[in-house]
């Protein structure tokens, strides 16, 4: 059997049946070269190294982080000092701007002094008045007493008389009948109840007289009292004319000032306040991180209104309580519905050196801080 030539299978293969040529269609082997080991992969090698330095990494901040508490929820917290006035009165002069620092005992405001002072006029006139009063209730003891010590001399005068007329008239009556007569008897008779009467007579003055010193000593009393209100009423007008004149109580810097010249203040409303320099950090913690968190711990706190600088401070105390247990209105679940919710607690960190002893870094109530507070030693 004779053997197809190869161009005679070629040109069959190029036909199909009916006689149309088609494509060929080549078929090449072609070897695949086998894998680079995992050492020679730059891309694996890579990602292997990242994936192991994240893993370290992760492992030492997990460590670091353990020792620590932080928190957004703080702020530079300090005293505001109201200053109000005492007394309703016009401003008459002002010596403040504008957070002004002040210092303690420097003059701040002035009101009109003029209703006072004559206040003040009034409330000593009425205390000279009550002075004199007194002086004359003073003198008018003594000679209530001297009354009482001539009523007595004119009672034991009368004493006397009265035992003599009452001698005579008994020595009469023993005198013998025919030496009597009816005129003498009558006279003596009548001499001894006039000496009776004049007797009962410097009784009654001397009970008198008695009463007049208790009644003069009860007007020292009175005169006493009112001389003491009359003294008080003075000294409130001197300290109300003192009140016209607003000093500094603290050192501090002037805040919310909303008092001009001019105006008519009461004690009801504040003129401005005074925020001292002495500020700590309030810091609301999670209930969940109190548990070693210790007075004293060292604490870093990043302020945000300065991003490049660092403060340090320590744990002063944890408040008996959460921030909500002494809210204006405190949650209550009238319901019978529980969602538990974790609470804050308000914990004071105070700084370890002044803060504001630095002009460019001024710290203020109200500023947002983010402390962070070791709770351990640190290590492994």
């Amino acid at each position: 059997m004779t053997e197809a030539s190869p161009d005679l299978a070629s040109a069959t293969a190029r036909n199909g049946k009916d006689g149309k040529s088609e494509p060929a269609v080549e078929r090449s082997t072609q070897v695949k070269e086998p894998a680079p080991p995992f050492y020679r992969r730059p891309v694996a090698i890579v990602g292997l190294v990242i994936v192991v330095l994240l893993g370290v990494g992760g492992i030492f901040y997990w460590f670091d982080a353990r020792n620590f508490q932080d928190t957004d929820d703080a702020f530079i917290d300090g005293h505001v000092v109201a200053i109000t006035p005492q007394v309703s009165a016009l401003v008459s002069a002002i010596h403040i701007d504008d957070n002004q620092v002040v210092h303690k005992g420097d003059l701040l405001v002035e009101l009109d002094p003029t209703d006072f002072q004559v206040a003040l006029q009034q409330a000593q006139g009425a205390q000279a008045s009550a002075e004199g009063k007194l002086e004359q209730a003073k003198a008018s003891v003594p000679a209530a007493q001297s009354a009482v010590v001539e009523a007595q001399a004119e009672l034991d005068a009368q004493q006397v008389n009265f035992e003599n007329a009452d001698r005579d008239l008994k020595r009469y009556l023993q005198l013998d009948e025919r030496a009597k007569s009816q005129q003498a008897q009558d006279n003596a008779l009548a001499a001894q109840k006039t000496a009776i009467a004049q007797v009962e007579q410097a009784k009654a003055k001397l009970q008198s007289t008695q009463s007049q010193v208790l009644s003069a000593q009860a007007n020292v009393t009175a005169a006493e009292g009112d001389l003491k209100k009359a003294i008080a009423d003075t000294r409130r007008a001197e300290v109300n004319l003192g009140y016209c004149k607003i000093y500094a109580p603290i050192d501090g810097r002037v805040t919310t000032k909303n008092v001009d010249p001019g105006m008519y203040v009461t004690p009801a409303n504040p003129l401005f306040a005074l925020v001292p320099s002495d500020v700590w950090v309030t810091a609301n913690f999670k209930e969940t991180q109190l548990g070693d968190m210790q007075p004293g711990q060292p604490v870093t706190i990043a302020v945000d209104a300065y991003p490049d600088k660092e403060f340090h401070g320590t744990v002063q105390s944890v408040q008996m309580g959460t921030g909500s247990r002494f809210s204006v209105i405190p949650a209550e679940n009238a319901t019978g519905n529980f969602v538990k919710v974790v609470q804050r607690v308000p914990v004071k960190i105070t700084f370890d050196t002044d803060p504001n002893s630095d002009p460019n870094h001024l710290l203020a109530p109200g500023m947002s801080v983010e402390p962070r507070v070791r709770i351990h030693g640190g290590g492994f």
